[in-house]
């Protein structure tokens, strides 16, 4: 891996330290101390739950994109899980957003935009990865 690869992987394995205090928030909205209505809390589980998870696949998928053979188109579109661990739960945050909201509002479309971002990234990833091993072979 390359430093910058290196390290920028770092920095996005120390943001599940931040997803972990997110959990505290959704502890506190599912306990009472947050007032939320059920869509809140709907969402708030939801875009935790993408958080944790999608952080943690697209560091998975840049590591198995990190050999030689794998074409470079690969590894640039594979970072879009990470764009998506991003988009999904913001989506799902932002949404909701106001007190005791009907439905989500407009930022709902970042749900959206992640889950096009996820299915091209692994799309991206998983060609790649079979380019590569053809490579090899």
């Amino acid at each position: 891996m390359s430093a910058a690869a290196l390290i920028s992987s770092g920095v996005i394995l120390l943001t599940v330290v931040g997803i972990a205090y997110g959990g505290t928030f959704l502890l506190r909205v599912v306990n009472g101390a947050f007032p939320a209505n059920e869509l809140q809390r709907s969402y708030f589980r939801a875009g935790h739950a993408h958080a944790g998870v999608l952080v943690v696949l697209g560091l998975v998928v840049r590591l198995l994109l990190d050999q030689p053979t794998v074409p470079d188109w690969g590894r640039s579109l594979g970072d879009l899980v990470l764009v998506a661990a991003i988009l999904m739960p913001a989506g799902f945050f932002l949404s909701v957003v106001g007190r005791d909201p009907r439905a989500p509002n407009r930022l709902k479309v970042l749900i959206y935009l992640g889950a096009a971002s996820l299915v091209v990234g692994l799309v991206a990833a998983g060609v790649a990865l079979i380019v590569g091993g053809v490579a090899l072979s």
